[in-house]
């Protein structure tokens, strides 16, 4: 598997912890949306897209598996983040 296209939407919002907006593809064949760029207390990270669930948690739509893919997804949207 290999992420063959990052693009990002940076926000100008003062005070708030996200950052932008990422969307990836992968292999040239599978998109994914509304990855969120949050600004935490380490640094930038990213959160998968997700829906609110009826007992009013949050439940992510798409997600990695491990964290070496996790860490592929993180890299390579910081990285296009940090181009911008």
């Amino acid at each position: 598997m290999q992420i063959t296209s990052v693009s990002v939407r940076k926000f100008d919002k003062d005070g708030s912890r996200m950052k932008g907006i990422a969307s990836v593809l992968i292999d040239d064949s599978f998109a994914i949306h509304d990855i969120r760029i949050i600004e935490g207390d380490n640094g930038l990270f990213i959160a998968m897209p997700s829906r609110k669930t009826a007992t009013g948690g949050y439940r992510d739509i798409a997600h990695p598996i491990n964290p070496d893919v996790r860490k592929m997804f993180e890299d390579a949207i910081l990285k296009e983040y940090a181009k911008n």
